[in-house]
């Protein structure tokens, strides 16, 4: 007689619920999530300004008259562009750009070579030299108006009456040439700055044996140094143009739009404060605010290349 034995039965696993991993579009959100209270209000304060000046640009729509709006579509626009008396803003706007670009670049760059050799009190004199660019753009127009320009007790005509030369009045007889020496002043440090940091991440092996060579320092400054800050020129060439494209406080301070110096922001704001058309001015800053993204996104290409070749190197 066989007895028959039954295998015991297999316990249950144990069954426990399985954790899914987050999902990387969920981390990617919980990365960014603090970032969003930044991004919401940078969206509020400049975005939503922007779409109301672009809706406004395509309305004829005089503050005065508020009843009387009506949308004329791209009429604004070509008013903008036809106006005589705006065509010649847009040329004094890349005049004034361009002279105080070229000036501040050629300064910068003399002071930064004079920064980038060792000497006593070097600290001293970058800081004195940077102190332009701090001062509040108001105040540096209200400093070379008064200080510097004042016919009867500006500094300039004071040290002309020393010498028995002639008292000009610096404003009304060379208007734009004040409001860009004015302008040149305060961005120069900001040139300087730039060329500087181009000056000390030279290859000091490469410019040793240029000299063993027997190169010159002049050589070396053409051959060597200004192919390298090529970049950083063109930089602060584009970054300069970004902001001064943009200036108004000069313009206003000095000759307040006067004697052939409106600039374009300056004529924005004659077209909305003083004449109250709202259409035309949104018109006309929407035509800045592109401008603007354009040079900026070279100053951006720029910027790029900088950092990829500082990569290269390390």
């Amino acid at each position: 007689m066989t007895a028959t034995t039954t295998a015991p039965s297999a316990a249950p696993e144990n069954t426990r619920p399985t954790v899914r991993p987050p999902s990387s579009r969920l981390r990617a959100w919980a990365t960014r999530a603090p970032l969003l209270p930044a991004l919401i209000f940078m969206i509020v304060v400049t975005q939503l300004p922007f779409v109301a000046t672009l809706v406004i640009s395509f309305f004829d729509w005089n503050a005065l008259y508020p009843d009387a709006r009506s949308f004329t579509g791209f009429a604004n626009y070509g008013d903008v562009l036809g106006d005589p008396a705006l065509r010649k803003s847009v040329w004094t706007t890349i005049l004034l750009t361009v002279a105080v670009v070229l000036a501040s670049l050629v300064l910068g760059l003399a002071l930064a070579l004079l920064l980038d050799r060792r000497f006593k009190g070097r600290g001293v004199v970058r800081t004195l030299l940077i102190a332009p660019f701090l001062v509040v753009p108001v105040a540096a127009a209200l400093l070379w108006k008064h200080v510097l320009y004042n016919p009867e007790y500006g500094l300039l005509n004071g040290l002309l009456h020393y010498v028995g030369g002639p008292q000009p009045d610096w404003i009304s007889n060379t208007p734009l040439l004040a409001v860009e020496a004015s302008l040149v002043w305060q961005w120069t440090p900001f040139m300087m700055l730039i060329l500087l940091a181009g000056l000390q991440s030279r290859d000091q092996q490469q410019i040793e044996a240029a000299r063993v060579d027997g190169a010159g320092d002049w050589q070396i400054f053409v051959h060597l140094t200004l192919p390298h800050l090529r970049r950083y020129l063109e930089l602060g060439a584009l970054l300069g143009s970004i902001y001064i494209v943009q200036n108004f406080d000069a313009v206003f301070t000095i000759t307040s739009g006067g004697l052939g110096t409106a600039n374009l922001p300056y004529t924005v704001y004659q077209s909305f404060y003083q004449a109250h058309e709202n259409g035309l001015a949104s018109a006309a800053g929407v035509l800045v605010v592109i401008g603007s993204i354009i040079i900026a996104t070279f100053a951006l290409r720029v910027v790029s290349s900088l950092f990829r070749e500082e990569v290269g190197r390390a």
